[in-house]
């Protein structure tokens, strides 16, 4: 079923503002709970990462007020990142074809900026992620199989 969500990125603290926002809103974590960096298998022309950096959050999700689901992810400059206010939160677009996420991938990023083109992904979604014109940050994630 189609869905949209808030994805919010952190630099190192998601796993704390996520447990603030549990405390507010009540529930428990979505999915697999909570997924770490540690647990994405290794990919050609991947650095190695640190340690501290395998502790870090990949993905966590919590459903709130009206079945809303905020989720987020840690975004360190150790892993190429750069969050400044702005950057920090992505509208998250889970259509229900390929097709659909295609053409809505394809019109959000025209005159904007592809940051990830659409693929198929280890955690089993087709996902792409793009900056439309006017600044804001999209994300797609849909499960249908290709």
């Amino acid at each position: 079923m189609a869905y949209v969500s808030t994805y919010l990125n952190f630099v190192r603290d998601t796993e704390a503002a996520f447990n603030f926002y549990k405390s507010v809103f009540g529930g428990e974590f979505g999915g697999q709970g909570i997924m770490r960096m540690g647990d994405i298998p290794p990919q050609e022309g991947m650095p190695p990462l640190s340690e501290g950096d395998k502790k870090l959050v990949m993905h966590v999700e919590l459903t709130i007020t009206g079945g809303h689901k905020l989720m987020g992810t840690d975004s360190p400059e150790s892993m190429g990142f750069k969050l400044v206010k702005g950057n920090n939160v992505n509208i998250n677009v889970g259509p229900d074809t390929r097709k659909e996420t295609k053409r809505l991938f394809d019109a959000l990023s025209k005159g904007g900026t592809i940051t990830m083109e659409l693929q198929d992904m280890f955690w089993g979604d087709y996902f792409g992620s793009c900056v439309d014109k006017f600044g804001i940050s999209w994300m797609f994630n849909c499960s249908e199989k290709g």
